[in-house]
């Protein structure tokens, strides 16, 4: 991924949602040829050069200081995932650090494989691009078999867009899939010179225009808490409260838990699908069981 391409539109995704009342600029009179703020009103406000902002938004971040992205982040009012995206952006210290060289494959620890397997509810372990890596019993049951599935559709990206279960098993389809969309983008800041993350985004450009017109929209977001509304084939709707909890030696893999509210409805259908699933063969894959030394 070009990272000029993606300062850039970035950068003028964001000023281009806020206007300048909002911004507490004085409007000027006339027709504004461009929606939001335009560049000299960022730099005004970021107390730089308009010049100066411009090397920015073109990409050109050599030497750029952590006061002056700071600045630009306050005059966009990014919130704390949008700012650290925008750090990524301009400062890839830890891809420069990397250079070239692969990502390592990524490794679930057998405690992790049992604690997950222990749980009552919902789980699943995700890694990179949102792939699975592990799940529970119950979690295979609430979305799919993943672990039925070739290695390279074990991902909930390729799920979301490309699954014809997806937009029936979710009640708000377009909030999960925008979701999806903006936790892939903050990925991507992260690590630019992913092959597969490469492989990824083309594939789901190329199959949903849902997702190209996301992508475009450059918004980033946080996988961390939040609700999920679903509309399960076998036990009807439920409303899910999820939590995600990133592992402290490998940032980008996260244990995902969903828990109902005690004594609701939904608490009553997960309990009918646990019942149906604890017959079920599928469990957490153990380690060196048909693991996929690329995931």
């Amino acid at each position: 991924m070009d990272r000029s391409t993606e300062i850039r539109e970035f950068l003028r995704t964001r000023r281009a949602r806020i206007t300048p009342e909002q911004a507490g600029l004085a409007p000027h009179p006339g027709a504004r040829r461009v929606p939001g703020l335009r560049r000299e009103e960022v730099a005004q406000l970021a107390g730089v050069s308009v010049d100066y902002y411009i090397r920015l938004e073109r990409g050109r971040t050599q030497g750029v200081s952590e006061t002056v992205l700071q600045a630009v982040a306050r005059a966009l009012r990014l919130d704390d995932t949008e700012r650290a995206h925008l750090f990524d952006l301009a400062q890839p210290t830890a891809a420069r650090a990397r250079g070239n060289r692969p990502l390592a494959p990524q490794r679930v620890r057998p405690a992790l494989y049992r604690a997950l397997d222990s749980l009552g509810s919902p789980a699943i372990i995700q890694g990179r691009r949102m792939d699975v890596l592990a799940a529970n019993r119950l979690g295979h049951a609430l979305f799919a078999d993943f672990q039925a599935r070739p290695h390279r559709d074990r991902n909930f990206a390729r799920f979301v867009f490309l699954d014809e279960a997806a937009p029936r098993l979710y009640a708000d389809w377009e909030k999960a899939a925008a979701e999806t969309v903006a936790t892939l983008r903050l990925y991507a800041g992260r690590h630019p010179d992913d092959p597969q993350l490469t492989e990824l985004i083309g594939e789901l450009s190329l199959r949903s225009d849902t997702f190209r017109r996301m992508w475009a929209d450059h918004d980033v977001h946080a996988h961390t808490t939040g609700t999920k509304r679903l509309r399960h084939p076998l036990v009807g709707d439920l409303t899910l409260d999820y939590i995600a909890l990133a592992a402290e030696d490998d940032p980008d893999q996260t244990l995902v838990i969903l828990t109902a509210e005690p004594a609701s409805p939904s608490a009553d259908a997960l309990g009918i699908l646990a019942s149906w699933s604890s017959a079920s063969t599928t469990a957490p894959q153990a380690p060196g069981q048909n693991r996929d030394p690329t995931v």
